[in-house]
């Protein structure tokens, strides 16, 4: 990740779109975080799209997220390689499939909930399984 590079996406940004950038990124963090804890709604794209505004609105913002312990390992590992690691992904799809399956047991007597939380299980599958794969976890050495 070169640095001028950044810098200059920074720059080609008019200021009113960098607010709206950044408010989409908070947005997306939000959503993240709603990730952690709602079934079905994946986390780390959120984090990954919240990189994304940060970066083309605000190089502290995006120094921020790359610094914080919870989000930061995330996103310098997509932007260094653009693919999440295979067991990673997987760990993910796991995790949302029980998760899925204990919130359809729980509602069992409310279809239409049902139905809302199996369609937002399959958008949250479908945006996991599209982010790219490699075969083996990367070292972050210092991270």
């Amino acid at each position: 990740m070169a640095e001028p590079k950044l810098a200059n996406r920074y720059k080609q940004t008019p200021t009113l779109l960098r607010w709206v950038l950044i408010l989409a990124g908070f947005i997306s963090l939000g959503l993240a975080v709603l990730g952690v804890l709602l079934p079905g709604l994946p986390t780390t794209p959120f984090v990954l799209l919240a990189g994304a505004c940060f970066v083309r609105a605000s190089p502290r913002l995006h120094a921020w997220l790359l610094a914080s312990r919870w989000a930061g390992p995330m996103l310098a590992d997509w932007e260094t390689h653009r693919s999440l690691p295979k067991r990673t992904k997987w760990i993910a799809l796991a995790t949302m499939t029980i998760t899925i399956s204990i919130s359809l047991w729980i509602l069992r007597d409310q279809r239409h909930i049902q139905i809302i939380v199996l369609f937002a299980a399959f958008l949250g599958a479908w945006v996991v399984w599209r982010i790219p794969t490699r075969e083996t976890q990367a070292n972050n050495s210092g991270r």
